[in-house]
């Protein structure tokens, strides 16, 4: 309780400070790359004859995902509250990646905690933290993967919490951290509800992200939450089927997730009748994670988001179309949600303005792909 007692009352403080928002807004436009282009998918649009299909440019941020607004953010409220070492959890290595970039910017040590399984499949993630000089630390218990990796980073926290702070990378874990972390994603609905106002005169008629954690969804949404002509659509992995420990889909009907608490986050988790956490998969390692944030939790049981899981296979079809109709070639966590946009588009009217975030690039996922034989 100290070390997020601490953490709540120096985010407190720093997001009332005009001179810390100003050293991150200056951070976020020459060091990542912000704005980020709100890019129209024509040709995307005219091979599906539906509504139109924009794509926030997430993957144009230095490092290649968004996960690079949060970790900013976090370094330098690490920096102001005087830690000198950073620790983080990663999935998809995209994380991971932008905590390592922030440290060396910072002049902060830095040690990254990643399951196995994660670490084999996104190897080339693995070589960018240790060329920016970072530890990565292999996690081998459980399923070795993302909670396995987040169980360890909070046990090295409390341990060290005298000079270390935890740059949890998505809107999970106790309280600040889901507000926290939604906080210094909100930029991404900011600039793509300025944008397509500018570009089109009106709002989106829906938004589409996928839902791993939900850091990257909860980000464009939080902004529209208000706006209700909006519809909104959080895609889940559906990994390779919907039986418990084949898939990620906290909010399928019948698929295993309850409310329930996992790492100090009342949400919905999937887990056992008997209460035990279970194991999941999906192809892409960002959205393998057997809870999720409470606010998405909060939106599902409110109904102001709809919730959806696509497939290991859709979001490989999804890379490939998107690939060959735009030259863009999308994170697999990302192609989740183009694959949800492949599905529905197209029973759409055409004037539907549907906008989907683009959250990563794909580089990181290539071995993959061609394991998968979509190559």
């Amino acid at each position: 309780m100290y070390a997020v007692e601490e953490l709540e009352r120096a985010y407190d403080a720093a997001r009332a400070d005009e001179t810390f928002q100003r050293d991150l807004r200056n951070l976020l436009k020459n060091f990542a790359g912000r704005p980020t282009p709100l890019f129209r998918a024509r040709r995307l649009t005219g091979h599906l004859g539906c509504a139109q299909i924009y794509l926030k440019r997430e993957d144009l941020l230095h490092t290649g995902a968004h996960k690079i607004n949060n970790c900013l953010g976090q370094g330098l409220l690490a920096q102001r509250m005087g830690k000198t070492r950073l620790i983080a959890e990663t999935g998809a290595g995209q994380h991971g990646v932008a905590t390592a970039t922030v440290a060396a910017l910072l002049g902060l040590e830095c040690r990254v905690y990643m399951g196995e399984e994660d670490m084999a499949r996104q190897a080339p993630n693995v070589f960018r933290m240790r060329l920016l000089g970072t530890e990565v630390v292999g996690v081998s218990s459980g399923s070795r993967t993302l909670k396995d990796a987040i169980n360890e980073a909070m046990r090295d926290w409390v341990t060290n919490v005298g000079n270390t702070h935890y740059l949890l990378g998505s809107v999970l874990g106790p309280h600040p951290y889901p507000m926290m972390v939604r906080d210094f994603h909100r930029v991404i609905g900011q600039e793509a509800r300025a944008q397509i106002l500018a570009e089109a005169g009106r709002l989106p008629d829906y938004l589409v992200a996928c839902v791993g954690g939900g850091s990257n969804s909860i980000g464009l949404f939080y902004d529209f939450i208000p706006d209700t002509t909006v519809k909104m659509v959080g895609v889940e992995a559906g990994g390779r089927a919907l039986r418990l420990g084949e898939h990620a889909a906290r909010f399928a009907d019948g698929a295993g997730g309850k409310p329930g608490v996992l790492h100090g986050t009342y949400t919905y988790v999937l887990q056992s009748d008997e209460g035990l956490i279970s194991t999941t998969h999906s192809i892409s390692a960002g959205l393998d994670y057997p809870a999720v944030g409470p606010e998405h939790a909060a939106l599902h049981q409110q109904g102001r988001v709809e919730y959806t899981n696509v497939s290991d296979g859709e979001a490989l079809d999804a890379t490939r179309t998107l690939a060959r109709m735009e030259g863009i070639i999308p994170a697999l966590e990302s192609a989740h949600a183009v694959a949800e946009v492949i599905k529905r588009a197209p029973k759409l009217d055409r004037q539907n303005i549907v906008i989907v975030n683009l959250s990563g690039r794909g580089d990181k996922d290539l071995g993959i792909f061609q394991t998968a034989g979509i190559l």
